[in-house]
C-alpha cells in the first residue's frame, strides 16, 4: 500500500513540474503589453474571444427567402438586319429569338412579382420558374424605368411563398444582409455581406441606391436583398465593374421606393411622384465651389419653382435642407431617395438652416409640373390658371421647351390638345402618348395658339 502511495505522489509531482515548465516556456499569453517606448500602435486586447460572423444566423432568412425568389426568362424576337430579299420576298430569316434571364421576388401569395425593368425590357414573352422548378407564363402589369422597377403577375395553382417589404429607411450601414437570386442561371443562390453605404446614385439625378458588398453578378438583377430577419429591404439592381462581373460593389433599389412604385402601379396604373419644388445646387459644380456650397452638409436651395409646395411654405434661395421628417439630409441623394417613397398631397416636415437658425416647416408635395416627353423631347408643363384663361381651354399641356430639331415648327409657347386624336389632359397623359410614337408611323399633333386658333402638325 505504501508503495502505491509513493508511486502516486511521484507521478503527481512529475506532472505538476511538467505543466509548470510548459506554462513558463511554451504557452503564449492571450494579451499583448506595449510599453511607452515601443514604436508600434498602442492597443489593448481582451482575454475573451471576439464576436464575429459565426454569431450571426443567416439560415432562417435564407430558408425564407429562396422559396420566394424566382427565375425570370425574357424572350424577345430580334427583327433587325433585314436584307433586300426579306423586303421583296418576305423570307423572314432574320427573326430569331433572344433569351435574357434575371430574378424576381414574389410579394404576394396570389402571384405578384417585383423585378427590374431592365430584366423584362422589350420582352415578347415572359416566363417565371419557381424554386420548385414549376414554370409559369407571366403578365407584365406595369413598369417604372426611372426607378428600374417592374411588376409581373402569374396565375399559380395555389398560394405562393412571398416576402414582406421591410422599411429600408431603418437599414443601417454595417448591417448584415443577404442577396438572393439566380446569377449565371444558378438558381437559389445566397450571398452575404454588409450594407456599405446608403443613398448612392450612379449618375442619374434622382437615383438613391443601397450599396452592399454582398456578391451580385449578372442574373441577380431583380432578386432580393434581405436583412437577417428575412425582411425585404431592397431589389438588387446593378454592379459597378469594368469586367461585367462582381468586384466588391453592388446596388439595390430600397424597398420603400420599390413598394411605393408597386402600390402606384396597382392603384393608378403609373407612378405618382410628389415633388418638393426646389432647385438644388450640386456640390461638384464650379458654382458650388465658388460659393463654398460644396462643403455644406445638406441640400442648398438655389431656386424655388412656382406653384409648388416649396413656394407656398416660403422656402427660399439660400436655405439649406438638413432633415425631412426623421431622415437626416446630408446630400442630394438622401433627399431624392426619401421623396421617391412619397406621393402628391403628402405632407413632409422640412428642417432648414436659414441664417444659422434651424426652422421646421410643413411642405405639401405636388405633382411635377414640367417634364420632357419621350421620342420628341419637347418640354411641357401643366396649364396654370393664367394659361387656361389666356388660351381659353381647361385641357392640354403647354410647350415650354423645344429641341433644336423641331424649332422650325412653331411649337414653342403653344398648348398641345391631342396626339393622334387622343386627348391630352395633363403631362402624365402626354408622357404616355408620346411614348407610343412609332418612328415608322405618322404622328398628328393638334395644338392651339394664344388667339384661340387650332393648328395641326403631321410628322411622317
Amino acid at each position: 500500500m505504501k508503495k502505491i502511495a509513493s508511486t502516486f505522489l511521484t507521478a503527481l509531482f512529475a506532472g505538476a513540474l511538467t505543466l509548470g515548465a510548459y506554462k513558463v516556456f511554451f504557452e503564449k499569453p492571450n494579451y499583448t503589453i506595449v510599453s511607452e517606448n515601443d514604436q508600434g500602435s498602442v492597443f489593448q486586447t481582451s482575454y475573451n474571444p471576439t464576436t464575429g460572423i459565426n454569431e450571426v444566423d443567416f439560415t432562417s432568412a435564407a430558408e425564407t427567402t429562396v422559396n420566394a425568389v424566382v427565375h425570370v426568362k425574357n424572350v424577345s424576337i430580334n427583327r433587325g438586319g433585314s436584307s433586300y430579299l426579306d423586303f421583296f420576298y418576305g423570307h423572314g430569316s432574320s427573326s430569331r429569338p433572344q433569351v435574357g434571364t434575371g430574378s424576381g421576388v414574389i410579394i404576394s401569395q396570389d402571384g405578384y412579382i417585383v423585378t427590374n425593368n431592365h430584366v423584362i425590357d422589350n420582352a415578347d414573352q415572359l416566363q417565371v420558374m419557381l424554386n420548385n422548378n414549376k414554370v409559369y407564363n407571366a403578365e407584365l402589369i406595369g413598369t417604372d424605368p426611372n426607378s428600374d422597377i417592374a411588376l409581373l403577375k402569374i396565375e399559380a395553382d395555389g398560394n405562393l411563398p412571398y416576402l414582406a417589404f421591410g422599411d429600408s429607411d431603418n437599414v443601417r450601414v454595417g448591417e448584415w444582409v443577404l442577396a438572393v437570386g439566380n446569377p449565371f442561371s444558378l438558381t437559389s443562390t445566397v450571398t452575404a455581406g454588409i450594407v456599405s453605404a446608403k443613398a448612392r446614385n450612379l449618375g442619374k439625378i434622382d437615383q438613391s441606391f443601397i450599396q452592399t458588398d454582398a456578391a451580385v453578378n449578372p442574373g441577380n438583377s431583380g432578386g432580393a436583398l434581405v436583412n437577417t430577419n428575412g425582411d425585404l429591404v431592397g431589389i438588387n439592381t446593378a454592379i459597378t465593374s469594368q469586367t461585367g462581373s462582381y468586384v466588391g460593389y453592388s446596388f439595390a433599389v430600397p424597398s420603400n421606393i420599390a413598394k411605393k412604385v408597386v402600390d402606384d402601379i396597382l392603384e393608378y396604373g403609373n407612378v405618382q411622384k410628389g415633388i418638393l419644388g426646389i432647385n438644388a445646387a450640386r456640390a461638384n459644380t464650379p458654382y458650388a465651389v465658388e460659393k463654398g456650397i460644396n462643403q455644406i452638409e445638406g441640400v442648398y436651395i438655389s431656386g424655388v419653382e412656382e406653384d409648388t409646395g416649396a413656394q407656398e411654405a416660403d422656402l427660399r434661395e439660400g436655405d439649406v435642407i438638413k432633415q425631412i421628417d426623421d431622415i437626416k439630409i446630408r446630400k442630394f441623394a438622401d433627399l431624392t431617395g426619401y421623396l421617391s417613397s412619397k406621393r402628391p398631397s403628402d405632407t413632409v416636415q422640412v428642417t432648414i438652416n436659414r441664417n444659422e437658425e434651424l426652422l421646421t416647416v410643413p411642405v405639401v408635395l405636388k405633382k411635377r409640373q414640367v417634364i420632357t416627353v419621350p421620342n420628341m423631347g419637347l418640354e411641357i408643363k401643366n396649364l396654370s390658371k393664367e394659361d387656361m384663361k389666356k388660351f381659353r381651354t381647361r385641357k392640354g399641356v403647354k410647350v415650354v421647351g423645344v429641341p433644336e430639331i423641331y424649332r422650325g415648327y412653331g411649337l414653342d409657347g403653344k398648348v398641345l390638345l391631342s396626339l393622334d386624336d387622343e386627348e391630352i389632359n395633363d403631362i402624365e397623359e402626354a408622357k404616355v402618348l408620346f411614348g407610343r410614337i412609332s418612328k415608322r408611323g405618322r404622328t398628328i399633333i393638334t395644338m392651339i395658339n394664344e388667339k384661340g386658333e387650332r393648328e395641326r402638325l403631321i410628322f411622317q
